[in-house]
C-alpha cells in the first residue's frame, strides 16, 4: 500500500518543518509515503468561508484518484488509541487498498464535495490544534502505527 498526506497551505515554522520531515523520512522505511503541501489559495482574504473551502476542495480533489481510500482528519471523525489505529491500518492494507490518502484541510475545514468523496473521517483529539501542528501529529501517528505493527520498541504498551 502507498500512503499520501495532503495538506492545505505551507508549513511556515522551521522547527515544525524539521520534525515533519524527520517522521516522513522514518515512515518511508516502512511504506511508499508522499507528503503533499498544496499552495495557499491566492487572495483568500477576499473570499467567504464557503468560497475558500470550495477552492481548497477543488485543489484537494485534483490530488485524489477514484480508487484512493480517502481519510479526512476532521474534528467530527472517529478517535482511536494508537494501537487501534495501527490495527485499522493493517485492516486497510489487508483489504487490498493500493493508495490511502490522509487529508488535512484548511482553517475552515472541507467543502461538501471533499466530504462526499471521503471514505472515512479521523479525529486526532477533541482538542483544537493548529493545522501546522496537526501535520506533525498525523505523520508521527502513522509512523507509530507501523512501528506497532512491526513490534518495534518505539511504542510502549
Amino acid at each position: 500500500m502507498n500512503l499520501k498526506l495532503i495538506t492545505v497551505g505551507k508549513t511556515d515554522d522551521a522547527i515544525l518543518q524539521e520534525l515533519i520531515q524527520k517522521y516522513c523520512n522514518r515512515l518511508r522505511h516502512y511504506v511508499n509515503f508522499e507528503f503533499v503541501e498544496l499552495a495557499d489559495i491566492k487572495k483568500a482574504k477576499n473570499l467567504s468561508e464557503e468560497e475558500l473551502k470550495q477552492k481548497e476542495g477543488e485543489l484537494i480533489l485534483k490530488f485524489v484518484n477514484s480508487m484512493d481510500h480517502v481519510v479526512l482528519l476532521d474534528e467530527r471523525g472517529t478517535q482511536f488509541k494508537s494501537v487501534a489505529f495501527a490495527d485499522l491500518m493493517q485492516k486497510r492494507m489487508n483489504s487490498g487498498i493500493k493508495i490511502m490518502v490522509f487529508v488535512i484541510g484548511g482553517a475552515y475545514g472541507f467543502s461538501d464535495q471533499v466530504y462526499q468523496r471521503a471514505n472515512q473521517k479521523l479525529s486526532l483529539s477533541k482538542m483544537t490544534f493548529s493545522h501546522q501542528m496537526v501535520r506533525l501529529f498525523a505523520v508521527e501517528q502513522i509512523y507509530r502505527a507501523f512501528t506497532i505493527l512491526r513490534n518495534e520498541p518505539y511504542h510502549h504498551r
